[in-house]
């Protein structure tokens, strides 16, 4: 039987001369003079508890600090001061009797939603960490977005499958997590970085329609939204083309938000090819939460004297800007320069800024420009009275990253960005290659089992720099939320794939001989996405990092402050897997 018949923070006016029994620990004591109150706190919430000194709980009770467990049972009573502030304020439990639990030392931090520990320490500490209610609420919003998800795949006809943990190394793309054999000294397995050929594999087993919620691996930094291990919401179906994709994720994403969230967004959802949403963005995955689109100046900037201007478009370079609107006032020299100092860390050498006040134009560049050229730019970017452009000239890749750093900053500072919208997007047709200038070859731009376009199957050798993919990703308020495509079933296009890329035949059969293989057996037209689970519940909180959303992650520097992982392993455990360590 259990210790308790109600949650603490569902308790309720209905519940009036009811006798219950409640459990949790004590987030505040006060003592008025013989009169004890308790604010007990569990996971539903937080419910007053009162304790005269004639109650047989009272010693106890008095005895009692923060965090020590309790056992309180009492009667209901309506509060005399009711607190507006929580969904139990109108009640609160006179104890007759009182049990602890568990006693406990004076926390290290405040254990509270506004709490005075930094991130490190409160890692450090996690247990006391997931005590405080925002963080054991970002969790169960996690599960409600897993339960949401599950719910929605088992009613559409999907089969949940596990695939290995343990698999084979296929270091296309981010570092491997190796694995030492014990049985086969010498020989490692891989942590997946996705169950990206596994899905395949059962799509040429005829499962048809296949989900995953899958802990993933990747050996790479860490970031506020990424962790060297992560979990994805991964499908893949057969017999389905990129609509068919779009429109069960959007199906499954308009559920999870109005589960979830209570959000009804609106589908389709806007869809932008790559090569459109870098040239208005930067980038390829812009925030639509506001406007501010990127502005490309090189040709009106073909026409001035700026030999800035000039050199850059001369290199092969471009001239593109962006207009603040209203923002002249708001951003002094000093201002300026600071957003020159940011967008230095993209190789930028120069930010260029007009300003236009009660009809006259300033700026760092406002000399070198005739009035035909300003009136170019007047007209371009709807220069108007109270408008900041800044503008950046330099290679493609340059100008493209800064800018879409400045358009991030500046709706943030600007105050453009609603938080409580939820702006979705495809980016699709992408380039199915990008040249490497570390390895000095064309790599696959996602994977290199993503299925060309049929108008470039067969120019993948003589043409990777026009060729594009069904390939497709989803964002978020600014963030990749997913990314997915239609793969390859075909033998000769996967062949012809390979040695775009440069893999000779033995590292074919090396990397791939067993999926390779299995593609001469009948396999259907397939595709899939993958969705990040961690980062579409950060988004949903409102948290700044998924570190606040995952029950025990590592920190900035790959480690676990609670356990201290990654610890040294023994001799005895190394001399079983034949490994020695090389000081």
């Amino acid at each position: 039987m259990s210790m308790r018949t109600i949650y603490n923070g569902d308790l309720r006016l209905s519940d009036k001369g009811k006798t219950v029994t409640v459990c949790g620990w004590v987030s505040k004591k006060r003592n008025l003079g013989g009169l004890i109150f308790v604010d007990l706190r569990d996971r539903s919430g937080i419910c007053q508890i009162v304790c005269r000194p004639e109650h047989e709980g009272y010693e106890a009770l008095d005895a009692v600090r923060n965090e020590y467990v309790l056992k309180v049972t009492g009667v209901v009573n309506e509060r005399e001061s009711k607190n507006p502030n929580i969904p139990t304020g109108d009640v609160e439990i006179e104890a007759s009797e009182v049990v602890v639990l568990s006693t406990a030392n004076q926390p290290p931090m405040i254990i509270a939603d506004e709490t005075d520990a930094l991130e490190d320490f409160r890692m450090k500490y996690r247990y006391l960490d997931l005590r405080r209610p925002v963080m054991q609420n970002n969790l169960i919003m996690r599960h409600k977005i897993v339960s949401s998800v599950r719910d929605f795949f088992n009613k559409n006809g999907f089969i949940e499958v596990e695939t290995p943990v343990f698999g084979k190394s296929t270091p296309e793309g981010a570092r491997d997590y190796l694995v030492p054999s014990r049985v086969h000294p010498g020989k490692f397995y891989a942590l997946p970085q996705s169950p990206q050929l596994y899905k395949q594999l059962l799509m040429i087993s005829g499962m048809d329609k296949y989900y995953q919620i899958a802990r993933c691996f990747r050996d790479e930094d860490l970031r506020a939204d990424r962790q060297m291990e992560f979990t994805q919401i991964d499908m893949e179906m057969s017999f389905v083309d990129e609509e068919d994709i779009y429109a069960v994720i959007e199906a499954m994403v308009k559920k999870v938000m109005k589960e979830v969230k209570g959000v009804d967004i609106k589908t389709p959802f806007i869809r932008i090819p790559f090569d459109e949403c870098m040239e208005r963005f930067g980038c390829d995955k812009p925030d639509m939460r506001f406007e501010m689109e990127l502005i490309n100046f090189t040709e009106i900037a073909k026409q001035t004297e700026f030999s800035v201007f000039l050199n850059a478009i001369n290199a092969g370079g471009l001239v593109k800007g962006l207009n603040a609107k209203g923002a002249a006032l708001k951003y002094s020299r000093k201002e300026l320069d600071r957003l020159l100092d940011a967008i230095k860390k993209f190789k930028a050498k120069g930010l260029a800024w007009l300003k236009k006040e009660n009809g006259v134009v300033s700026g760092s560049i406002a000399k070198f420009l005739s009035e035909e050229n300003l009136k170019a730019i007047t007209e371009k970017a709807n220069f108007e009275d109270g408008d900041l452009i800044l503008i950046v000239a330099d290679n493609k890749n340059v100008v493209n990253q800064s800018l879409a750093y400045l358009r991030n900053t500046l709706g943030k500072e600007l105050g453009l960005i609603d938080p409580n919208r939820y702006c979705y997007l495809w980016v699709n047709n992408w380039p199915s290659f990008e040249w490497s200038e570390e390895e000095n070859r064309y790599v696959a731009a996602h994977h290199p089992f993503t299925d060309p376009k049929d108008e470039f199957k067969g120019k993948l050798l003589t043409e990777p720099e026009k060729c594009y993919s069904k390939c497709y990703d989803l964002v978020l308020n600014g963030y990749e939320l997913a990314s997915g495509s239609i793969r390859i079933h075909d033998q000769e296009v996967q062949k012809e794939m390979f040695d775009a890329i440069g893999l000779t035949e033995e590292e074919i059969k090396v990397k791939f001989g067993y999926f390779v293989d299995a593609l001469k057996f009948g396999t259907p037209p397939h595709g899939g996405i993958a969705l990040g689970l961690d980062r579409l519940t950060m988004l949903l909180c409102g948290a700044s990092s998924i570190r606040d959303v995952i029950a025990f992650p590592k920190s900035a520097n790959a480690i676990c402050p609670m356990s201290e992982a990654p610890t040294e392993v023994s001799d005895f455990q190394l001399n079983e897997l034949k490994l020695s360590i090389k000081k």
